[in-house]
């Protein structure tokens, strides 16, 4: 089996490299971590041997390449089809995707003002009324995956899969920020904060010490 390696950034701020991580580590395939800090003056050059964007996260599997978050969490539903990373039945699968893209894609606020941070704690920080829309629209997709397709387990189909990987920074941006969570969507973040890969990967980014001041906060 050739050998996987995965290239991430810090994990105290590298919400992208934590969504494939989080995959491959819940899922038990093994493979080989090189961390990259980020915003360093080497950095832009380190990166580029590894990832053909620059950017972090970027898989190595032998000869392939695959760089982006969501790209590698495809190509890992690919490779290993009997961890069923996506669901099983086709509707939730195809409802899996949309909000996995959605979060690719979308809530540019939240990442704006919300910035992943998980050492810090800002429970006053960061409610423009963009931000507070782009929360109150991820907990009605947290709330409707749960009630519609969540019923064979704690996460948002069921069994942990991409979809909560995508969102598994979210959920450690709302505890930084202090979004306040009850209900359906309670349950799930704290489902998601008890995995014991999200605690594996908390426990390296509290005891990281570089520190990037775009993406912190203090007065």
């Amino acid at each position: 089996m050739p050998h996987l390696t995965l290239v991430i950034g810090n994990k105290n701020y590298s919400s992208w490299s934590l969504r494939p991580w989080l995959v491959l580590r819940q899922a038990g395939i093994p493979f080989e971590e090189v961390r990259i800090p980020l915003y360093l003056p080497e950095s832009a050059a380190t990166l580029a041997t590894w990832s053909p964007s620059g950017k972090v996260p970027a898989l190595h599997d032998g000869d392939i390449r695959v760089w982006d978050s969501l790209a590698i969490c495809e190509y890992l539903h690919e490779r290993f089809p009997e961890h069923e990373l996506w669901p099983a039945d086709a509707a939730a699968r195809a409802v899996a995707r949309s909000v996995s893209a959605e979060m690719h894609a979308g809530f540019g606020a939240l990442r704006e003002h919300m910035s992943m941070n998980i050492r810090a704690r800002y429970p006053d920080k960061g409610r423009t009324p963009e931000c507070l829309a782009d929360i109150e629209r991820i907990l009605a997709i947290w709330t409707d995956c749960r009630a519609r397709f969540g019923s064979g387990g704690d996460f948002l189909f069921g069994r942990f899969g991409i979809a909560d990987a995508m969102y598994a920074p979210v959920v450690l941006r709302f505890q930084t920020y202090g979004v306040a969570l009850e209900g359906a969507a309670k349950d799930y973040a704290e489902a998601v904060l008890a995995l014991p890969a999200l605690q594996a990967w908390v426990a390296d980014a509290v005891a990281e010490t570089v520190r990037i001041e775009m993406f912190e906060h203090d007065e």
